[in-house]
């Protein structure tokens, strides 16, 4: 199941159900992860954005499909390295490169 695009908050049932996980699960992974942090609600219920969501999704690719075990995972995450093995960093550099040419060509 995908992250629906006409919504930008989730409730930990929803996210649940998207991710395909117990809400246990998202809560153990809130206190291990720093990178989830859903924001409360007036009601003091968890409220998830996109990017909570990303997040999460990312964090049960890494365990579930690449074997990782939580704390190989929270390495992943901080080094921020994307599905293809590559970091941030380089996918930066090179959109960076990418857009100068464009701008030559443009010119």
């Amino acid at each position: 199941m995908g992250i629906p695009n006409d919504k930008r908050y989730f409730r930990i049932g929803e996210v649940s159900r998207i991710v395909g996980v117990e809400p246990y699960v998202l809560r153990y992974w809130e206190s291990e992860f720093p990178q989830i942090r859903p924001q409360r609600a007036d009601t003091n219920q968890r409220t998830y954005q996109k990017k909570d969501l990303e997040v999460i999704l990312e964090v049960k690719r890494l365990l579930y499909e690449e074997k990782l075990t939580i704390e190989g995972a929270r390495r992943r995450l901080k080094q921020g390295v994307s599905k293809k093995g590559v970091s941030q960093e380089q996918i930066l550099k090179e959109l960076e490169e990418n857009l100068r040419e464009i701008l030559k060509v443009l010119d």
